[in-house]
C-alpha cells in the first residue's frame, strides 16, 4: 500500500528531474550560442569620458573575439542614472549590457529618486577596472598647487566653481569631500558627463573639475588644463610627477573610482557566467591592458557574485560618509 502511494510521487520526481535537466541543457545551449547577433553596450556618460573610452576598448576586443558587433551606445544624463535605467528596463536576454562606475553606488546612497534599484534591478557581471581621478584647473587659474587652491577658496568663499559629471556622481562627491576636509566651499556645477565637465574647465566656464586621466591626458600635453593632484592613495606610475591630493595639502584624502559591467536583472546566469569569463580574458589582453594602464586604469576583474556583494557594500558605506561629513548631495 505504501509502495502504491509512493509510485506517483516517484514518477513526478522523475519528470521534475528530467525537466530540470532539460532546462539546464537549454540554458547551456543558449549560452553556447551567445551572442548570435549584435550586443548593445550602453555607456551612461557622454563620449570622451573614462567610461566611454573603457567601454569602447572592451567592445572592440569582444567584437574581435565573437565576430558579433558590441555596439557602444552613449545614454548620458542624471549622473549616469539614465543609462542604468535603460539597462534595468531592457529585455534580460544578454543583448543589453552597461558599464557603470562607482559613482552609481554614490547616487544610490544619496538620491532616493533614482528610478531603479542598483542591486535588485541590475545583474552584476564583473568589475573591469579601478582608477583614480585627477584634479584639473584652467591654465589661467592662479592656483598652481592644491595648497594654493585651498588658500584661494578660503579667501574667496564660493568663488571656485567645480564642474562634475552630474549631481551625486563620484566626481561631485570628490569635490564635496575635498571641500569638507580642507574647510572650504566650492560652488558645484553639474554637467551631462565627465567630458562635458572637462570641456567647461578648458573653456574657463568653471575653475576646476575631477576627471579621469584617460580624458585629461591629451589636454595636459596641449596645455589646455593644469593638473594639481590625483585622488589615489599613492602616486601613479602613469604620471609620477603629479602628487596625491593627500600629500599636496589634504592629509587622508582619497577617492578611488571603479568601472564594472551589469546586465538587466533576469539575464540567464549561464550568459552572465560566459560574459564574466570573456571580460576576464579581454581585460588580460595585452593591448587592452596597455591602453588602460598607461592612462592610470588598472584591470581588475572578479566573479559576478563578488561584484554584486561589492556593490551592495558600497552603497551604505557612501551613505555613512555623507552623513558623517554632512555633505549635501541633493
Amino acid at each position: 500500500m505504501s509502495n502504491a502511494k509512493r509510485g506517483p510521487a516517484l514518477c513526478l520526481a522523475g519528470v521534475l528531474v528530467v525537466g530540470g535537466a532539460a532546462g539546464a541543457a537549454q540554458a547551456a545551449d543558449v549560452a553556447a550560442d551567445y551572442p548570435k547577433r549584435s550586443v548593445r553596450f550602453i555607456i551612461p556618460f557622454v563620449p570622451g569620458a573614462g567610461t566611454d573610452v573603457t567601454t569602447r576598448t572592451i567592445a572592440r576586443k569582444l567584437t574581435e573575439t565573437h565576430g558579433q558587433q558590441f555596439i557602444a551606445d552613449n545614454r548620458a544624463g542624471a549622473a549616469g542614472a539614465i543609462g542604468a535605467e535603460i539597462t534595468a528596463r531592457a529585455n534580460p536576454d544578454g543583448y543589453t549590457l552597461c558599464l557603470i562606475s562607482s559613482g552609481h553606488t554614490v547616487l544610490a546612497a544619496t538620491n532616493d529618486k533614482v528610478p531603479y534599484d542598483l542591486v535588485r534591478d541590475l545583474h552584476a557581471v564583473s568589475q573591469v577596472s579601478t582608477l583614480f581621478y585627477v584634479l584639473a584647473v584652467h591654465p589661467s587659474f592662479p592656483a598652481k598647487t592644491v595648497k594654493e587652491l585651498i588658500a584661494f577658496a578660503k579667501a574667496s568663499p564660493g568663488r571656485v566653481n567645480q564642474g562634475s559629471s552630474g549631481t551625486g556622481a563620484l566626481q561631485h562627491f570628490a569635490g564635496e569631500m575635498l571641500a569638507h576636509q580642507a574647510g572650504v566651499r566650492f560652488t558645484h556645477v553639474p554637467y551631462k558627463g565627465g567630458a562635458a565637465s572637462l570641456a567647461a574647465v578648458m573653456s574657463g566656464e568653471v575653475e576646476m573639475s575631477f576627471t579621469t586621466l584617460l580624458s585629461a591626458r591629451p589636454h595636459m600635453a596641449s596645455g589646455k588644463i593644469r593638473v594639481l593632484g590625483i585622488t589615489a592613495g599613492k602616486r601613479s606610475p602613469a604620471i609620477p610627477d603629479i602628487p596625491t591630493i593627500a600629500e599636496a595639502g589634504v592629509p587622508g584624502f582619497e577617492a578611488s573610482q571603479w568601472y564594472g559591467l551589469v546586465a538587466p536583472a533576469g539575464t540567464p546566469k549561464d550568459i552572465v557566467a560566459k560574459m564574466n569569463a570573456e571580460i576576464a580574458k579581454a581585460m588580460n589582453d595585452k593591448q587592452v591592458a596597455e591602453t588602460l594602464d598607461r592612462d592610470g586604469a588598472e584591470s581588475w576583474t572578479m566573479s559576478s557574485d563578488a561584484f554584486r556583494a561589492h556593490i551592495a557594500k558600497e552603497i551604505p558605506r557612501w551613505a555613512e560618509i555623507v552623513q558623517k561629513a554632512n555633505i549635501r548631495i541633493n
